[in-house]
């Protein structure tokens, strides 16, 4: 584990990362996943999750899924509506 460590540690700072962890790059990856459209059931199994809650911590939302997730509800009560006229 020490020598990922240094490993890891050398490759964030020839990429100027910072303090980035390992670990936030598994939070990143989880929020991809969620904001390209995956099922959190999905994305569940890719990180080997038994809970699901311990997913839904990983995997953020950002505001712009949040707001096409609730244009398309907009736009199918719109075309319901266009088709009943």
């Amino acid at each position: 584990m020490s020598s990922l460590f240094y490993a890891w540690n050398t490759i964030r700072n020839r990429l100027g990362l910072g303090d980035v962890r390992l670990h936030d790059l598994r939070h990143t990856f989880a929020s991809f996943l969620i904001n390209t459209g995956h099922s959190l059931y999905e994305v569940q199994k890719i990180l080997g999750h038994h809970d699901p809650r311990i997913t839904m911590r990983y995997a953020h939302l950002d505001s712009a899924t949040i707001i096409r997730a609730v244009d398309d509800v907009g736009t199918r009560i719109g075309a319901k509506k266009r088709r009943k006229a």
